[in-house]
């Protein structure tokens, strides 16, 4: 089968690119495009080009901004034969956060579209999915939940060497984009009511620069990192943070969505973390409310994590069969 996997950055996508290499172990032909441009409408305009020359068997499409594809459907047939359609986040209410309600209804519409569009709908978590099947109710269509899981390779990189001039830190660490979204407000404020304890600021963002100008001088920034860096720069890690706010995105972002949470508790790490949800009762897994950042960092200063056993671990992997049958399901 010949599937084009799509999105409006597919080479800094990472699920899509996980899903990649999951379908090419199985055997399948994967295609992921390039485009020339971060534009919205250049995107869409070569989208289209793209599968008019390759006709796929499949496009696997993951969402947000939903309006990139609007009419994607309406090539199935010609250009393609069949559309997956991935919904890992509400673009919808992403709008309502940044422009108000009257927003809302409007990337929800596209969202529609495209669900209805779709043959099979992937999800990435059960709250994602239970929001994505109001759109299709009444309308029998396969759903599969794949979650976001690590890859195995990222615990084998974890035991190589950090930078050896910090091998004897034991930091607490926020890794993520330098941004109001991901709680760097929360981090600020943090880093300087914990001033005896090193932070490590792993990321970068558009206004890192403002951001991080009067950085106090108990926290370290590293800036973007290569993945494979990462690994070791966390295994160094005594805390790992997620400071989000809560917000209308917190019943969403949960322990099986939140890539960098599930990188963390990978790694054996005491995550505390808050603006997110928990589907499962997950070790070393700590969640707050935002204003109780402090408190719970403290107390887990006084106490190693937990010692991982076998069944702890989430795997990319363990997604496999999922998603043969996805596929199957075409």
């Amino acid at each position: 089968m010949r599937i084009l996997l799509l999105s409006n950055q597919p080479e800094r996508t990472t699920r899509l690119l996980m899903f990649k290499a999951t379908l090419e172990s199985q055997g399948q032909d994967v295609i992921v495009p390039q485009f020339s441009s971060k534009g919205w409408l250049q995107i869409a305009r070569e989208a289209r080009q793209v599968l008019q020359k390759e006709r796929p068997d499949a496009v696997h499409l993951f969402n947000v901004p939903d309006i990139i594809f609007h009419g994607l459907g309406k090539l199935k047939g010609s250009c393609y034969k069949k559309l997956i359609y991935d919904y890992r986040s509400p673009w919808g209410v992403e709008l309502q956060m940044s422009f108000g309600p009257l927003a809302r209804p409007a990337g929800e519409y596209f969202e529609r579209e495209l669900a209805r569009e779709a043959d099979v709908i992937t999800a990435v978590n059960r709250p994602l999915a239970d929001k994505v099947r109001s759109y299709v109710s009444g309308m029998d269509k396969p759903l599969f939940i794949v979650n976001n899981y690590p890859a195995h390779s990222f615990l084998e990189k974890s035991r190589a060497a950090a930078l050896s001039d910090l091998a004897n830190e034991r930091p607490i660490v926020f890794m993520g984009r330098i941004s109001r979204q991901e709680g760097i407000s929360n981090l600020l404020r943090l880093i300087e009511k914990i001033p005896e304890q090193t932070f490590w600021i792993i990321g970068d963002g558009p206004f890192s620069r403002w951001y991080l100008r009067k950085l106090p001088k108990n926290a370290r920034f590293f800036g973007w990192q290569p993945h494979d860096k990462v690994a070791g720069l966390i295994s160094q890690a005594r805390i790992c943070l997620i400071p989000h706010s809560e917000s209308l995105l917190t019943p969403y972002a949960t322990d099986k969505s939140v890539w960098k949470l599930n990188e963390y508790l990978l790694l054996g790490k005491t995550v505390v973390a808050s603006g997110v949800t928990t589907e499962e009762k997950r070790k070393n897994l700590v969640v707050v409310k935002a204003e109780q950042l402090e408190e719970a960092v403290r107390e887990n200063l006084m106490h190693e994590p937990e010692k991982l056993l076998a069944e702890d671990y989430r795997f990319w992997e363990r997604n496999d069969q999922i998603i043969r049958k996805v596929y199957e399901s075409l």
